[in-house]
């Protein structure tokens, strides 16, 4: 790969901002300062370093994010805030995407990447990737609706849904429950609510394939996924 690349790449600046960086004696490669922006450098075994700081060339980041109420699932919107604002700006220089989406009003686990290929997989109706919610609904959930979840319901546009796991954690005017699902329609878990005549008042994903919700990130956060959260979610493509 060119050095003006990579530095570029890894958020230095356009590749005429890098040429002045190696003009001012600022990048080193294998100890020896570099001069030329077209020289190529292998990024597994070349050390590259730019003001005394060694850079690891990433070409692909996995964020684990818990997103908060009133953000998009979107790179851009033009009249509200995406989960992408949320993002430090050497993270968004990456410029990863949301992996599906959370409705503006819900809450919870949010994977973002700029790995197409992960992002297909774990969307893709054909890998089956579970996803598993926590909600709060109006009125009383019952087992008859556990049945019906678990036989699939239709939707008010027609659409009959894959059979969903109901779990009722408490039952009463306010029920709390868990629902996983094996798809995801817009609007999928309130739609499946709203057939059995229920309402959801909170909804917040708490896993998505093999990978759980971390409890210690508060509503905004986000972190890096770990090497073995990241290996167990490409073990199921």
């Amino acid at each position: 790969m060119r050095l003006d690349k990579l530095l570029s790449n890894m958020g230095f600046g356009s590749r005429k901002e890098v040429k002045l960086l190696l003009k001012s004696k600022a990048v080193e490669v294998n100890g020896v300062f570099a001069k030329d922006v077209s020289m190529h450098v292998d990024t597994n075994a070349d050390q590259i370093v730019v003001y005394g700081e060694e850079v690891i060339y990433t070409e692909f980041i996995y964020l684990m994010m818990n997103k908060p109420p009133g953000f998009i699932s979107a790179t851009e919107d033009k009249h509200d805030e995406t989960v992408i604002d949320l993002l430090d700006p050497l993270d968004q220089h990456f410029k990863p995407f949301p992996v599906g989406r959370l409705d503006k009003d819900t809450e919870g686990l949010l994977i973002l990447t700029n790995d197409g290929h992960l992002s297909h997989q774990l969307l893709s109706p054909k890998k089956h990737v579970p996803k598993l919610y926590f909600a709060k609904i109006e009125g009383r959930v019952t087992e008859e609706d556990i049945r019906k979840f678990k036989e699939g319901v239709t939707l008010e546009d027609g659409y009959f849904t894959k059979p969903g796991t109901l779990t009722i954690l408490s039952s009463g005017e306010e029920s709390e429950i868990e629902l996983t699902i094996m798809e995801g329609k817009f609007h999928q878990v309130k739609r499946m609510f709203q057939a059995v005549g229920k309402r959801v008042t909170y909804l917040k994903r708490m896993k998505m394939g093999t990978l759980t919700l971390d409890e210690h990130l508060a509503l905004g956060e986000y972190r890096p996924l770990t090497s073995t959260e990241l290996l167990a979610l490409k073990q199921k493509e």
